[in-house]
Parts: C-alpha cells; structure tokens; sequence
C-alpha cells in the first residue's frame, strides 16, 4: 500500500525525531513518525522492568545536560529538572574518598586534602573555571546554523584554552594540570563516557567527548529528570501529537530511496510512505543499509564500536560504604566512579582494546532515586528501596557474538558487581530486592542487548563518533542542510538523530537542527 506524500517522513521516534516532528508539524508541515518498537521513546525511556515490582528504572539513557532550555521553551515541554547536590564520589586506595560537593566548597577541600590531593582544589576550579567559559561560548551557538573553526575559536578568544581542549590530545592537560591519580581519573571520565579511545590518542575522540560533557546549557550540569527519561520524551510526544504529527509504532522500515520513498512493514502489511523530504533518526550506518549501500552514508565503512555495559539494579537501601567518613546518601547522590583513577582508566582501555574484559571495570554509578523518589511505588519509596544504574566503561563490543552474548552478558554482570563491592563495605548482592518471580532485581545489557533493542551499530549510544560542534574552515556549507550540520549527500534525506553534527546524548539538537534545515530549505 502506498500512502499520499507528506512533507516530511522522520525514521525514528527517538528523542530527536520527536523533536523534529513536534517543531515541524507546529510549522504547519505533514509530519509522519515511523518507529520499530511498540511505543516512541528510543533511548529515553522509563520502564517497568522488573516483573511486579513498582519501580519505573530510566532503563537505557539516565541524565539531561544537552537539551537546552531553548528547545523545551519553544516547543511548551512540561518537563522538570532537578539539580544534585553532589558533583561525584570517587573511593580511593584507602578507606577515604572524594566528595565533590557543590554546596559547601569548604568541605569539598577537605576532601582533596583528605586524599593527598591538597594542590588539586584550586587546580580543579580554575580547570572548571576554564570549561565553564567554552561552555558559555559555544554553548549558544548549538542551535544556529554551525560556525566554522576559526569563528568558533575567535568566540572562545582564549588561544590556550583552544590549544589545550581542541587540538592536543585531552590526557596531555589533564596530566599538566593536576598531580593526583584519583583527580585526573575524575576528570578524565567526561572525556571517555560512550567512547572507546586512549586520553592520548591523537584522533581527539576523548576530547570531543569531553566537550560535549562540560557545555551543556552553559554549565555542563547533568540533571535528573523527574518521573524518569520517559517523562522527557513523553513530553516531546504530547508536543508532537498535539501539533498535528502522526506517529506510527510497531512499523519498521525496511528501505529508502533517495527520492523518498520509505517501506515499512506494520502489522504484516507492507506500507510504502513518500516524503517530500526524509529526516533519518537512525544511525548514519543503519542509515547506509537502509539505503542499500551499507556504510557509504556513514561516510566510511567501518561499523561504530560502542564500549559499556549498562546494569541496572533495585536495591532494597543503599549500601554501606568502606568510607565510613561518607554516607551513602552523600556518595550516591552525585556521580559514585568506582575504579576510575587516571591509571586503571589506561590499564583498562588496554585490557579491552585486546577484546579482553578488563580486570577491574571502570564504572559511574548513579542513584536517581535519591533525588526523584516519584520513580518508586510509595510503598517502596518508605521500605528506604533505591535504583542504581550502572554505565561501565571499556567493555569491548568485539568479545561479543550472537553465540556467546548470553555467557558474556553474565560475565560482565559478574565483573561489574565485583567492581561495585571491592569498594563497599557488604557485597551488594545481599542488597538485592525481589521480583514477582523471587528473582533478584537486575538487568544487564550489552553492547550487542543495545545493537538489538534500539538498533544502535556496535552498541555506540552515539550512533558513531562525536563531531566538533563547528565545520573545518574548508567544508561546504552552502545548502540548509550543510550549514545545520544534517547533510547525508542525498539532498532529500537528512539526518536527524545523534549522528548529526553536534548529536549524541539526550539533546534534541539533532531533531531541532534538522527542522531548521527543512524550513529555510524546503
């Protein structure tokens, strides 16, 4: 069955698709929304996910820092955000830790004086100090058609600052700037979260990661959504629905033309929908073979490699920690690194770029329900039960098969709760709660559970490598589709998802970016 031409046909009711589709259909376009999966959502969603237990986990994407204020203005989102005290806890070899608290710098010293780390404090702060200036330069700029590299540096105006963070290796200020291994490893982890490289590799992947962890909305601070990353995208499919976009679940696409032609196949049927324009939310390599052409959309034909288990767990209260100088409230309430000295963060990396499951995996922990406890059940919430979600670093894609992912899957469970309990002061297991089968709650997915589930090449939750958010001063850009950062070299399909330029993480600049395109150029 063929349908009558729409104005735009977005593939992928992820976050950014619903995103485009809620700015188009506002712009009195024909939108129409086809997404595999029985609801919309992609990575962004909130899930039951254990069997008869009250408790709505963010089960795959967990924090909000990119999306700007101007994206949930402009499209009336009733979202809330909440603010953590707590920066982070980082254990160290001994029993004492870092607490970075955000509220009382005073005890936060006394924390790095506490690890050894004295002359870091006021390292740290002027090193934030420094990003915190990127972040309000460039920052503004991520939803305007994107500057090159010469005007994104004269807006930064500091030539040291550029050097440092754009165009040298991200372990080499690190390590100029800071003396204590458990420090540098602290800041080092925005530079790896997603991505599989070494601090001093000299293609600047840590570094492009990094930046896009420290500019969000002008501060690079990461907030917890209230009612979950569900209520996010619930929020962008109300705007979408309500401005007239039609969204279709249960429909996957099978192919598309560059004419615009999209076949799908819903309910057993085979339905070819034409757009006038296609906006793919998709990855630029899925993209590729939906296209009949496999990776030559993703402007290469190497396949993305993602590099993380995510666990997420119910506990029935929060652990007792080896630090006993720290609660579990305090720890838990920021981001808790386990293993994440500058050191382990290298030795791990090299472990895992052998195909090997490192000794001890890094991880970040974090606690949503201490600073949302509408997630649980009230009966939950007032027996003192917790979520943990768990993002470890450094897991290889390339140890998985379709073969061995169920033996791999409980294997890196394993070695990530050891990671957990080698810094608790009770192993974390005895913490479990229970489902309605009697089974303890907790679910691991892999890099190849992440390729199944939302159709994410190689498990990358960036949909491939992150892109500077400018243009080389040489690359064209004289089509909308060029100057928003959403071309695919097929002038009736754009990209709208992560795999844009200055897409990864829950941002919607994808879907805003690609929007903006197909109204001044269409």
């Amino acid at each position: 069955m063929s349908e009558p031409t729409h104005d735009v046909v977005i593939i992928g009711g992820g976050h950014n698709g619903l995103v485009a589709a809620a700015y188009l259909a506002q712009a009195g376009r024909s939108v129409l929304v086809i997404e595999r999966e029985p609801q919309v959502g992609g990575a962004a969603i909130s899930a039951n996910t254990f069997p008869g237990v009250d408790a709505r986990l963010s089960r795959y994407s967990y924090l909000v820092s990119l999306l700007p204020t101007r994206i949930i203005r402009e499209l009336g989102l009733d979202i809330e955000l909440v603010r953590r005290r707590y920066s982070s806890y980082t254990p160290g070899l001994s029993d004492s830790g870092l607490l970075v608290d955000n509220d009382n710098a005073e005890s936060t010293r006394a924390a790095f004086i506490g690890i050894g780390a004295a002359a870091d404090f006021d390292a740290w702060n002027a090193f934030y100090d420094d990003t915190s200036r990127l972040a309000r330069s460039l920052f503004p700029t991520v939803c305007e058609p994107l500057l090159t590299r010469s005007e994104a540096k004269r807006l930064v105006d500091n030539d040291a600052l550029w050097t440092a963070l754009i165009e040298q290796p991200l372990g080499g200020v690190i390590t100029q700037r800071f003396t204590n291994d458990l420090v540098r490893g602290v800041v080092a982890t925005d530079g790896l979260i997603g991505t599989f490289t070494s601090l001093d590799d000299q293609s600047l992947d840590a570094n492009r990661c990094f930046l896009y962890h420290v500019i969000g909305n002008g501060t690079g601070d990461w907030d917890v959504p209230i009612g979950g990353m569900g209520a996010v995208t619930g929020a962008l499919e109300r705007a979408a629905r309500e401005a007239g976009a039609r969204l279709e679940v249960g429909a996957d696409v099978t192919s598309i033309t560059p004419s615009g032609a999209v076949e799908y196949r819903q309910n057993d049927r085979i339905m070819t929908a034409n757009g006038a324009v296609v906006l793919a939310n998709v990855a630029p390599w899925v993209l590729g073979e939906l296209l009949g052409n496999g990776g030559e959309a993703s402007g290469g034909a190497i396949k993305p490699e993602g590099a993380q288990v995510k666990v997420n767990l119910l506990l029935t209260r929060l652990p007792r920690l080896k630090d006993a100088s720290v609660s579990p409230e305090a720890a838990f309430g920021g981001t808790f690194h386990i293993n994440e000295s500058y050191r382990q963060l290298q030795t791990a990396y090299e472990q895992a770029v052998l195909g090997e499951v490192p000794e001890l995996v890094p991880c970040e922990i974090y606690c949503h329900s201490l600073s949302d406890p509408s997630i649980l059940s009230p009966q939950l919430a007032a027996a003192g039960a917790h979520t943990l979600t768990v993002f470890a670093l450094h897991t290889p894609n390339r140890a998985l098969t379709e073969e061995n992912n169920d033996q791999m899957r409980a294997l890196l469970q394993a070695a990530v709760l050891r990671s957990l309990n080698s810094v608790l002061a009770e192993p974390i297991e005895a913490l479990l709660e229970t489902d309605a089968a009697g089974l303890p709650c907790i679910e691991t997915k892999t890099t190849l559970d992440l390729e199944h589930a939302l159709n994410l090449p190689g498990g990358n939750i960036f949909h491939g490598k992150l892109t500077w958010p400018f243009l080389e001063d040489d690359e064209p850009r004289a089509t909308p589709a060029e100057r928003w950062g959403v071309a695919t070299g097929y002038p009736r399909i754009l990209v709208c998802g992560a795999g844009a330029r200055r897409g990864g993480g829950v941002s919607g600049l994808g879907g805003h970016n690609a929007a903006m395109a197909v109204l001044e150029g269409f």
